[in-house]
């Protein structure tokens, strides 16, 4: 799989970590693990597919994917092009006027947030386009076009800050200690914004420190002990749904 990154103008940059555009010249079936971020994807050529267990689920040409706890499947047959916005934790409530929470764990078609016609004028332009600059300069071009000016909600920001400092290891009733707020409207205004609830979003945070930490001179049960898993079997279990594998196996480790 052939893969082009972007960085977004200074316009986008607050709420997109970047572009990326890949191709596949075969059929090929590849896993995604949860990052904390939702992501657009469009389809200029060819088709992707989600494969659930047994079942494989056609997306749609133009569609965005939610925060997600565990890893996903997709197949892409051969000759598919693809384009994707990566946004940043929070980035995308500037583009989408419904309750990010509402998409997690989903793939859904964009049709469901602006008007056909609009999108089918995108699609053509990224399948007519020559270049893979041009079919950036598209992108952005729409994305700018649909930004409402809203401001960031400082105490998301906060509650993001206080979860990366603790790498994802922290209660969310100290998370609302520390912020000097209820956890009720806490979660409320977070799983709006981000896409999830805090506490999915730690556990993502948790698991996405895991793999960084990584070290092959250590154990992995002390590498559960060091992200704050107490009990082997719930690191275990959380850890193979995040990567689709057990850490033994993920690491390559007997």
């Amino acid at each position: 799989m052939g893969s082009e990154t972007y960085i977004p103008s200074d316009l986008l940059k607050p709420y997109i970590r970047s572009f990326a555009i890949q191709s596949t010249a075969v059929e090929t079936t590849y896993k995604v693990l949860p990052d904390t971020g939702l992501v657009m994807g469009f389809q200029y050529k060819g088709k992707l597919l989600r494969v659930d267990d047994d079942t494989t689920i056609a997306l749609s040409v133009s569609g965005v994917s939610g925060l997600a706890d565990h890893c996903r499947t997709f197949r892409s047959i051969a000759n598919t092009g693809t384009i994707l916005v990566f946004f940043k934790e929070a980035g995308a409530t500037p583009f989408f006027r419904q309750p990010l929470h509402e998409l997690f764990r989903d793939s859904v078609s964009l049709e469901n947030f602006m008007l056909r016609s609009e999108l089918l004028c995108l699609e053509e332009q990224f399948a007519e386009a020559s270049t893979n600059a041009i079919r950036i300069s598209h992108l952005e071009n729409f994305l700018i076009g649909r930004m409402t000016p809203t401001g960031p909600d400082r105490l998301v920001l906060a509650a993001l800050a206080l979860i990366h400092k603790h790498k994802g290891d922290i209660r969310i009733k100290d998370l609302a200690r520390q912020l000097h707020i209820s956890q009720s409207p806490l979660e409320k205004r977070f799983r709006q914004a981000v896409g999830a609830t805090p506490k999915k979003f730690a556990s993502i945070v948790r698991l996405k420190n895991v793999l960084q930490r990584f070290d092959p001179q250590s154990s992995l049960t002390e590498l559960g002990y060091e992200a704050g898993f107490y009990d082997q079997a719930h690191f275990i279990k959380e850890f193979k749904a995040f990567t689709g594998a057990t850490p033994e196996d993920f690491f390559g480790k007997k």
